[in-house]
């Protein structure tokens, strides 16, 4: 009992000097919390003895932890350039600049300057996307899940859907092409087998229910051997035959031809767009290279239709996802490649990498043991699946340490590694230049 009386008071306690400078709301609620948690200690018998220098620091620190960002940068050093755990594709600093002048301003999102009345805000990116696809006309929701979701909403609400069996997906997140279809109001109607759907599957499934031909990217697998699939430009034919509308979820879609011939198992949307489609949708931030977001492109009968979808207003997007997409789609009409993240770590050269590995190495040599390795990566976020580039990356060991220690050394200073080969890797093709010196710093902080 005599513990339970010296117990401080909350009044007292959190006028005490050393809380000058913090929140008293935020201190007073940690310290009542505190207070009431270390009666229950004493009457569970957990504690002999009261220090109130130590519980001060004790609300100090829940303080600090409270108020400091969970969200924070990091070193990317896996070689996963889409690395949808680490945020995936980034945003250029200059675009970013541009968007928060449009953010930290009034701003014309639903106003029309020439006409000086309400204006729409998908406007913004339609004449862009119009000169680089070729389109008749857009819409821009939050992601491509979304943008699947109101399509077959719209489209195919108590009406089927053809897809094939060997595309009925399951991305990251549990994200499956049947549950979004059952949610949408969609019927799926399956056809083919898991590794063969030809034309004919297709047009037999065909009826007088049938709304919509729909092909779905496999984001994250691939199917080898005794297969074959309808490539889509036959899936607009058929669906022109049937009159019916032919839509393809492009899961990443990228702009422009890629290197290391990935357009082989992935066409681009401008080569997708040749057909002239019904419609399309694809992320905002994956090959694309810009802010997250699912963007649906096609013909402007059918965009019109969903614009009329009251489920469009839970899925839109605000006025930066606009000004960041729109400015990195300008970025492609003027070929300002280099001005895209995502490409630009795409395109680094391995000559480059190495010679930014053997750098990094000759700073670190004396403080321990680096070599510069070629290996592969993959590009990841679900695309080009299977399709692994090459790399250049330099292997970490140090004294007698394991590899699973050392990265979690580097990553508890925000440097994010793999491993391959029971050897720490620092993997070249994700990391920008800039970043090579802080990495130098982190490797000299936790090593020395």
């Amino acid at each position: 009992m005599s513990l339970l009386k010296s117990i401080p008071k909350v009044d007292k306690f959190i006028n005490n000097k050393k809380f000058n400078g913090f929140s008293k709301s935020l201190i007073t609620k940690l310290s009542k919390e505190l207070i009431v948690n270390l009666r229950e200690d004493i009457l569970n018998n957990k504690i002999d003895a009261i220090n109130e220098e130590e519980l001060i620091q004790n609300v100090i620190n829940k303080y600090n932890l409270l108020i400091s960002p969970s969200l924070q940068s990091v070193i990317n050093a896996t070689g996963i350039i889409v690395h949808t755990n680490l945020g995936r594709s980034l945003i250029n600093e200059e675009s970013f600049n541009k968007a928060m002048k449009v953010a930290t301003s009034y701003n014309n999102l639903e106003y029309d300057l020439e006409k000086g009345k309400r204006g729409e805000r998908y406007s913004h990116i339609v004449k862009t996307l119009q000169a680089l696809t070729g389109c008749e006309d857009a819409i821009v929701v939050n992601n491509n899940a979304s943008a699947v979701f109101l399509v077959l909403n719209t489209f195919c609400k108590n009406k089927e859907a053809v897809v094939s069996r060997g595309e009925l997906v399951e991305i990251g997140g549990s994200f499956r092409v049947p549950d979004v279809m059952s949610q949408s109001g969609a019927i799926l109607k399956e056809i083919g087998t898991t590794n063969k759907t030809h034309p004919k599957d297709y047009r037999n499934a065909v009826n007088e229910n049938t709304s919509m031909l729909m092909k779905v990217h496999k984001s994250n697998y691939t199917i080898e051997g005794f297969t074959s699939e309808v490539p889509y430009e036959e899936v607009v034919e058929i669906a022109k035959e049937k009159n019916v509308i032919d839509y393809y979820d492009m899961g990443s879609g990228h702009m422009i031809d890629l290197p290391f011939n990935l357009d082989q198992a992935e066409p681009s949307i401008l080569k997708i767009m040749q057909y002239n489609p019904s419609l399309l949708s694809f992320s905002g931030d994956k090959l694309l290279g810009s802010v997250q977001a699912g963007v649906i492109i096609g013909k402007k009968e059918l965009i019109e239709e969903i614009k009329q979808n009251q489920l469009l207003r839970m899925l839109r997007v605000d006025k930066i996802t606009l000004a960041l997409l729109e400015d990195n789609l300008t970025s492609y009409l003027e070929n300002r490649l280099d001005d895209i993240p995502t490409l630009k770590m795409l395109n680094t050269s391995v000559i480059e990498l190495e010679k930014r590995a053997r750098s990094l190495k000759e700073a670190i040599n004396d403080i321990c043991e680096c070599e510069v390795i070629h290996t592969q990566t993959l590009i990841g976020g679900g695309t080009t699946p299977n399709k692994k580039i090459p790399t250049v990356a330099l292997s970490i060991s140090y004294k007698n340490y394991k590899a699973n220690k050392i990265e979690q050394m580097f990553r508890k200073e925000n440097l994010i590694t793999r491993i391959e080969n029971e050897k720490v890797l620092i993997d070249f093709r994700s990391i920008k230049e800039n970043e090579i010196y802080k990495i130098e710093a982190i490797i000299t902080k936790v090593f020395k």
